[in-house]
């Protein structure tokens, strides 16, 4: 489908992302979300049926409720706001797909951590840091943080990204853009936190981007979803040990199991695992959203 939708005659240029098709249509750009799933920052070639619709309504639902807290460039996600090229292709876009405002990106993710694990528990552990920060010695896995962290990382065109500190960020860009990034991301992260607290659910962590049009700060590509967040079963929740989740750990840790040495190409997804995480996206959606009636 790439391909079609890249030559529409709209179409300034195209690109594609480990998960996300963007079109460029001037002013505007269209992003669709598709079915691949990555881990390690490889794509692998077994999609996940509907995830791209799961991310899509995720994101725009946080894209509506935080609007008071950031400004962000969701514009439609109706098919006829896209333009008349784009009606053939209408049940593939349908549910998946963003017509949003173009921005300059900011070439920074924004890592918002509330609990020390992943890749942060990995870097303790070695190191007694997480994104060059010295924490308290003793802390146990799954353990919640003081106060929030945000643990910024490079974004990357190709490769890894690499995870820097706040204050290598503030050498890298204006002071004033650094510093209005990270409380934008730790309001989303704590609006987020208390509002599934009371849903069963914790948001360990989360990665947010953002770009600017003139002067304003907005909040770009996705929010809140399962590709980018960890959610925990708050009932199983327990200091030491990896919580019940609702997101992509559950595909890592199967890798980890096999053994896969995290280099492409990646191996075909066994039909469990396949199914095992379309029903963690849809279950997190349906307690996010609060909508039972999509038939994911």
């Amino acid at each position: 489908m790439y391909n079609e939708l890249s030559k529409l005659s709209n179409v300034k240029q195209s690109w594609q992302g480990k998960v996300r098709d963007i079109y460029d249509l001037g002013e505007e750009l269209l992003i669709v979300t598709s079915d691949r799933i990555s881990a390690f920052d490889v794509v692998f070639p077994t999609p996940i049926p509907d995830k791209g619709k799961i991310l899509t309504q995720i994101s725009i639902h946080f894209f509506k409720q935080t609007q008071n807290i950031v400004p962000n460039h969701f514009i439609s996600d109706k098919v006829e706001d896209f333009g008349a090229d784009f009606m053939p292709f209408a049940e593939y876009l349908e549910g998946r797909s963003m017509l949003v405002r173009k921005t300059r990106v900011i070439p920074f993710e924004c890592i918002v951590r509330g609990y020390i694990t992943g890749s942060a528990w990995s870097e303790y552990k070695r190191s007694g840091t997480i994104g060059g920060m010295l924490l308290p010695d003793g802390m146990l896995e799954s353990q919640r943080f003081a106060t929030p962290l945000f643990t910024p990382s490079t974004k990357a065109d190709s490769g890894h990204d690499e995870n820097i500190s706040y204050r290598e960020m503030l050498h890298r860009m204006d002071e004033w853009l650094a510093v209005k990034i990270k409380d934008y991301s730790l309001a989303i992260f704590n609006y987020a936190h208390d509002l599934l607290w009371d849903e069963g659910i914790i948001v360990a962590d989360t990665k947010l981007e953002f770009g600017t049009i003139g002067n304003e700060v907005i909040l770009i590509d996705e929010v809140l979803t399962p590709d980018s967040s960890r959610f925990w079963d708050k009932d199983s929740y327990e200091i030491g040990k990896t919580p019940l989740s609702f997101d992509k750990q559950y595909l890592r840790d199967y890798l980890e199991k096999i053994g896969w040495d995290k280099q492409p190409p990646a191996p075909e997804l066994p039909l469990d695992v396949v199914e095992q995480t379309r029903d963690k996206y849809t279950k997190i959606y349906k307690t996010i959203t609060k909508d039972e009636t999509r038939q994911w």
